[in-house]
């Protein structure tokens, strides 16, 4: 059985969902994780994306910030969110099917601008975010489930990760201390850093290109800052990976695009 997930930081579901459409039309991933969907869950727009093939629609959000969603086709036998740096800010939810395939849908802090903690309260949450995801992760009973994690985790961890290392690394998102929590996280988990283990490190990677300078998609300027991760369990079964940057250049865009992976279970 081939299982399809993405994941999209959309930019507020409602905004989006002409885009979500013609995604999930094209594209059909049997579980789509979203991000950014600025909606409190009393106006979630549930009708319309059950309209679209999904008979589970899993949602927690706010008014006009953060929130996370799970739209599944599969039977799920459990659903979850946690609370992290003791503030319930609608930055996760979880799912595990039938077959025992735990999905973990993360929007990490973007950390604001000024890459100091101390000066920063913005950036001392995100790196708390990370510090208590890897921690989370490094349990034993984490490590051995067939666990995947996705979302717009906010951290561009590799020189090709950007469109340029040099100018960016002084910038949050790309700052050393970031990469270094990423590579931690990753190893606390053992996990196989999807993108990566379908496109080298060598070569560029993007799913984020930003809004204030206009031109960055047709430029390439672009950060990889949405990732899926899997524990060691599933890299047998990694079939496919794809970062769809068609939607970029859609009318009214998000700026992120969605990624994909296909799990041969």
């Amino acid at each position: 059985m081939t299982l399809r997930i993405a994941t999209w930081n959309v930019n507020s579901v409602r905004q989006r969902l002409g885009h979500l459409k013609d995604f999930t039309d094209s594209h059909q991933p049997d579980v789509l994780c979203l991000q950014e969907t600025k909606v409190q869950n009393s106006e979630f727009p549930e009708h319309d994306i059950k309209s679209m093939g999904y008979k589970t629609v899993l949602f927690h959000g706010q008014k006009s910030y953060n929130g996370v969603a799970i739209l599944c086709k599969k039977e799920i036998e459990i659903n979850n969110q946690l609370i992290w740096c003791k503030k319930d800010d609608c930055r996760h939810l979880s799912i595990t099917l039938k077959d025992g395939v735990q999905i973990h849908n993360f929007y990490v802090p973007s950390g604001g601008a000024i890459p100091d903690p101390e000066q920063n309260d913005k950036f001392a949450h995100k790196l708390q975010f990370i510090k208590e995801m890897t921690k989370w992760i490094s349990d034993p009973a984490q490590k051995n489930e067939k666990l995947v994690i996705v979302g717009d985790l906010n951290v561009a961890p590799l020189v090709n990760d950007v469109w340029n290392h040099k100018k960016i690394q002084k910038s949050v998102g790309h700052t050393p201390l970031e990469c270094d929590l990423m590579e931690k996280l990753r190893e606390a988990g053992n996990l196989t850093d999807v993108g990566r283990h379908f496109v080298s490190a060598d070569q560029p990677l993007y799913s984020w290109w930003g809004y204030r300078y206009k031109p960055s998609f047709v430029k390439n300027y672009g950060w990889r800052l949405d990732h899926i991760l899997t524990t060691e369990s599933l890299k047998s079964a990694l079939q496919h990976f794809e970062i769809v940057k068609d939607t970029r250049g859609w009318e009214k865009p998000s700026d992120h695009v969605p990624s994909i992976v296909d799990l041969n279970l």
